[in-house]
């Protein structure tokens, strides 16, 4: 019990002042624990972020996994692989993942996000290759980096709301930024051939 409500307590403190907010006395003031035995249950800051990661980022992941399995076809699912991330920014549990990726870490903490951020990526490679993708791996780590920028943009208050930001990172998911069905395929722009 006490580990679970250390760990709610630096979801609190990362959503609320990022990373530079999560510090033991912090974390023993949110508990109610002294500072010694915040120690017994975690060796270092880093030890608080790789627990988060391991709990916070399958659940995450489940989530957005869930939403893809329920589509029925590939250009569905990358559309609910979207909207899925983003739908959860506004979760606690997504603002501290926010907070720690952006924060400075060790290499340990930062192999783990790694590690889990490569787990949600894989999620759509299998749908981008069905769509027939030459580099399914490729376009879906670019694919991540759409959603990681819409992300931000909910997360610091842009002029356009959450929904836009959505419905325009969903097209540019699938259909590029012109954000248009294609209706064929087009040469790119200065080439003769």
């Amino acid at each position: 019990m006490q580990r679970g409500a250390l760990l709610d307590a630096a979801r609190s403190l990362l959503s609320q002042g990022g990373t530079e907010a999560l510090t033991f006395p912090a974390l023993a003031e949110r508990t109610g624990l002294a500072r010694s035995s915040v120690y017994e249950y975690f060796r270092s800051r880093a030890a608080v972020v790789e627990e988060l990661c391991a709990v916070d980022f399958p659940v995450w992941a489940a989530e957005v996994e869930a939403a893809m399995a329920a589509a029925d076809a590939p250009e569905r699912r990358i559309e609910a692989y979207v909207r899925r991330q983003l739908a959860l920014v506004g979760d606690r549990r997504h603002r501290a993942v926010v907070a720690i990726s952006a924060g400075e870490l060790d290499a340990g903490a930062r192999e783990k996000i790694r590690a889990a951020h490569g787990g949600l990526i894989a999620l759509v490679v299998e749908a981008l290759g069905a769509l027939g993708h030459q580099q399914p791996r490729l376009a879906a780590m670019l694919l991540q980096g759409v959603v990681d920028a819409a992300v931000r943009r909910i997360e610091i208050g842009a002029a356009e709301n959450p929904d836009e930001i959505t419905e325009a990172a969903v097209a540019m998911a699938l259909h590029g930024v012109t954000g248009d069905r294609p209706s064929g395929r087009r040469k790119p722009p200065g080439r003769t051939r």
